[in-house]
């Protein structure tokens, strides 16, 4: 698993240099490219356009992005870096926006506003219909579907107190088999109370410092968990 846009574009995540490097694979020129989007795709699109594209001084919109794509024999995904944004996983995955809707049962306009505002309101079953076309990561669907500070929220009473009273919990919130979900919670706790343990002297009673290692590993409880998860 992994973590983890300009509105009308691919999105920071696109990599102008492997659209470069694809292009560069297959001795073609910027103009050989842009004429390639032209007479298949039907795509406006020049030489200074794709060198643009390259240099990074702008990004292909999701039209011109799959045309792209088409020219240089490879996919959307084969263009962009890691996905940050839900738009981002669907351009990746090469699914169209209308797919997406059809799919988890929502309009194309109620989807849409999903990912220009983050916002979800969606029902569970919808979430998992979201994570199964988009092959959403765990941490990014728990993210996109809003569930994650409900999460934090159980991580951080299963960090401090006892882990395996929350199992249950955590795992209705966290598409994962319940053994991993439980392997997760007992790291964390380990991980958390050594954390705090490591600034005390021995026999000392619970410091300034000790507070600020339990506040810092609280803070990023979302991170530790799925490092745990992972380990």
């Amino acid at each position: 698993m992994h973590y983890g846009t300009s509105r009308g574009q691919a999105g920071s995540s696109f990599d102008g240099a492997a659209a470069r490097r694809l292009r560069e694979g297959l001795g073609l020129s910027a103009e050989d490219v842009a004429y390639g989007m032209r007479a298949a795709y039907g795509t406006e699109a020049d030489a200074r356009t794709v060198a643009a594209w390259e240099a990074g001084a702008a990004a292909p919109d999701e039209g011109r992005l799959a045309a792209l794509a088409g020219a240089l024999w490879c996919s959307a995904a084969d263009l962009m870096g890691d996905p940050g944004t839900l738009r981002e996983y669907r351009l990746a995955r090469g699914v169209s926006l209308t797919d997406v809707a059809r799919e988890i049962g929502m309009s194309p306009e109620e989807y849409s506003a999903v990912e220009e505002s983050g916002g979800w309101p969606g029902n569970a079953r919808q979430a998992d219909a979201l994570g199964a076309v988009l092959r959403l990561p765990v941490p990014a669907l728990i993210e996109f579907t809003g569930r994650d500070q409900e999460l934090a929220r159980l991580l951080r009473k299963a960090a401090a107190t006892r882990w395996q009273a929350y199992t249950g919990p955590v795992c209705s919130v966290v598409p994962l088999p319940r053994e991993y979900v439980a392997d997760g919670l007992r790291a964390l706790h380990a991980a958390y109370h050594s954390t705090t343990a490591a600034s005390l002297g021995w026999g000392q009673p619970a410091s300034a410092s000790s507070r600020d290692a339990g506040r810092a590993f609280m803070d990023g409880i979302l991170a530790h968990f799925w490092q745990a998860v992972e380990g």
